[in-house]
C-alpha cells in the first residue's frame, strides 16, 4: 500500500505533468535541429541528422516507459538505470547537435579557401605572362628598329669609307708622310735649276695678233695637291728637269710622284707620264748634287712613292728631278705633283747584320 500510495500521487499527478513535460523536452530537442536544404549534404550532416532523430525517438520512448513502468516499484531500479543511460544518450545528441551547428560552415570555407587561392595564383600568373609578352613584343619592335638603324649606319659607314678613300686616293693622304716640298708651308721652284715651260698655241690668248696671257702652268704647280687633268706642268720633249727648294733642311728618305689616271685623261692615253728619271739630293753655296737614287714611274698606279737607293746620313735643302724620257709623247711632258719626304731629325742607325 505504501508504495501503491507512494506511486499514485507521483503517477495520478505526475501522469498529465509527464505528458506535458515530455512534449515540450521533444519540441526543445526538435526545434534547433536546422535540416541542410543544399542539394547535396555532407556525410556529416546526414549523420548528425540521424543521430538527432534517434535521441527524439529516445525521449519519447523514455515518456511512454516512465507512464507504463514508473508505477511498479519492481520496475524502478530498472527505469532509473534506463533514466541514466538515457541522459548520457541526450548529452551524446546534444553533442552532435552542437557540431553539427558549426563544423559544415568551419569545413565549407575552408573548401573555398582551399579553391580560391589556387585560383587567385592562376590569374596572377596570367596576368603576369600577358603583362610580360607585351613588353616582350615591344622590345622585339624595338631591336628592329635598332637593327633597321644599325643597317642604314653600317651602309653610310661603307659609304663615307668608301667617300673617305676616294678622297685620299685624290689627295694622296693615304700616304701618311709629311711632304717638304709643298708650297703652303714654304717650298718653291729654283727657276735657273729647271727647264722651260712647254708653250703651246692653244694655251696661249690672243687679240688682235696680240698675245694677252698664256694658259701654260707654271713649274711651281707641280708643288700644290690639286691633280686635275690640265693643272700640270709641263716641259717640252720628254727630257727636263726641276729642282725644288724644300721647306726647310731635311734627312731624305723619299719621294713621291703623281699622274692622273687614264680613266679622267683628255687623251684617253698617258703617254704624257714622266717614265726613267733620276733624284739629286743638293746642298751648299756651289750646288753640290748628290745621287740618291734612279727609278721608273708605271703611269698605271697613278701614285707611287720611291724609297731612296741612297740615303747619306745628311740634310738638304734642295732636290733635282732629272726626267730622261716619257711614256711616248715626242712634244712634251707632263708632270703633276712631286712630294719630297723626309724627318728633320736624323734616322735611327740599322745595327749592321750577322755575318
Amino acid at each position: 500500500m505504501t508504495c501503491a500510495k507512494a506511486a499514485h500521487p507521483t503517477g495520478a499527478v505526475g501522469l498529465p505533468r509527464s505528458l506535458g513535460p515530455a512534449a515540450n523536452h521533444d519540441n526543445a530537442f526538435m526545434l534547433p535541429i536546422r535540416l541542410n536544404t543544399t542539394p547535396s549534404p555532407g556525410l556529416t550532416q546526414c549523420f548528425l541528422a540521424c543521430a538527432s532523430w534517434i535521441t527524439c525517438l529516445a525521449c519519447f520512448l523514455r515518456t511512454q516507459a516512465h507512464q507504463v513502468l514508473f508505477n511498479t516499484c519492481r520496475c524502478k531500479l530498472l527505469f532509473q538505470k534506463l533514466m541514466e543511460k538515457t541522459g548520457v544518450l541526450v548529452l551524446c545528441a546534444l553533442g552532435f547537435w552542437m557540431c553539427s551547428m558549426h563544423l559544415p560552415s568551419k569545413v565549407e570555407v575552408w573548401q573555398d579557401d582551399s579553391i580560391n587561392s589556387p585560383l587567385q595564383s592562376l590569374r596572377m600568373y596570367q596576368e603576369k605572362v600577358r603583362h610580360h609578352t607585351g613588353e616582350i613584343q615591344d622590345l622585339r619592335g624595338n631591336i628592329s628598329q635598332l637593327l633597321a638603324k644599325l643597317q642604314e649606319m653600317e651602309a653610310m659607314s661603307d659609304e663615307q669609307k668608301m667617300a673617305q678613300k676616294i678622297m685620299k686616293m685624290i689627295q694622296g693622304d693615304y700616304i701618311e708622310k709629311p711632304d717638304f716640298a709643298l708650297k703652303s708651308i714654304g717650298a718653291s721652284i729654283d727657276f735657273e735649276q729647271t727647264s722651260a715651260t712647254y708653250n703651246h698655241d692653244k694655251a696661249r690668248s690672243y687679240w688682235n695678233w696680240i698675245r694677252l696671257w698664256n694658259y701654260a702652268q707654271p713649274p711651281d704647280v707641280i708643288l700644290e695637291p690639286n691633280v686635275t687633268p690640265g693643272n700640270c706642268w709641263a716641259f717640252s720633249g720628254d727630257r727636263g728637269q726641276v729642282t725644288i727648294r724644300l721647306a726647310q733642311k731635311v734627312y731624305l728618305s723619299n719621294l713621291t710622284l703623281q699622274h692622273i689616271p687614264k680613266t679622267i685623261s683628255l687623251s684617253g692615253s698617258l703617254d704624257t707620264a714622266p717614265k726613267d728619271f733620276v733624284i739629286y739630293g743638293m746642298e751648299g753655296a756651289p750646288r753640290e748634287e748628290v745621287f740618291l737614287g734612279a727609278f721608273q714611274f708605271q703611269p698605271e698606279n697613278v701614285i707611287q712613292t720611291f724609297q731612296l737607293q741612297n740615303q747619306p746620313t745628311r740634310t738638304f735643302g734642295a732636290v733635282k728631278v732629272k726626267i730622261s724620257s716619257n711614256w711616248g709623247n715626242p712634244r712634251f711632258t707632263c708632270l703633276y705633283r712631286v712630294r719630297v719626304h723626309g724627318s728633320v731629325t736624323p734616322p735611327r742607325e740599322q745595327p749592321d747584320p750577322l755575318p
